[in-house]
């Protein structure tokens, strides 16, 4: 496997159940589907925004709550029900203008496979399917819905540089605290 370059990476293509989720999905009585995301997932999300880079969603599901999740966060690229990854995972490199080589997607399931194989760092949750795990570059130690993203975002930001500049915000003087 070639040294990857994390410099280049500029757009996050992440799957929802599964990686933004803990995977279950709640119902109410009326039929109104319930999600549980990481704030932890968030901050990181928000640190790759400030750090220049942009984000998608491609999820299978077409839940309201996913659509309103993109809103807040200001993801670039939403695809809901998309039953094919590969083909949403291809639009959103279009429509974003980002070369497959400069995209990490991160996915849990089979159906991620289409879209990890696109992208040029591809990335799973600690508790994702044995052929994901064996698929991908990177398997975050956390789990889906417990800050996986928010770990993959973190690799990157800090092998390629960058979060010296997330930091920079919250510790102006540099002091670390060795």
């Amino acid at each position: 496997m070639p040294e990857i370059d994390y410099s280049r990476i500029e757009l996050l293509v992440l799957d929802v159940d599964g990686v933004l989720t803990d995977g279950r999905i709640v119902l109410t009585a009326g039929g109104e589907e319930i999600k549980s995301f990481s704030v932890r997932d968030e901050a990181g999300m928000k640190y790759w925004k400030r750090a220049g880079g942009k984000l998608a969603l491609v999820t299978g599901r077409a839940a309201a709550a996913v659509r309103h999740r993109a809103e807040e966060l200001a993801v670039d690229a939403v695809r809901l029900g998309a039953k094919r990854k590969g083909p949403a995972c291809e639009e959103v490199l279009a429509e974003l203008g980002v070369a497959p080589e400069r995209a990490c997607a991160m996915g849990d399931d089979l159906t991620d496979l289409p879209m990890l194989r696109r992208c040029g760092f591809s990335a799973a949750p600690a508790d994702a399917v044995d052929e994901v795990r064996r698929a991908v570059d990177y398997v975050a130690a956390a789990p889906g819905g417990a800050g996986c993203v928010r770990e993959v975002i973190e690799l990157i930001l800090r092998k390629s540089g960058r979060w010296e500049r997330i930091m920079a915000r919250y510790l102006p003087d540099g002091d670390m605290g060795a």
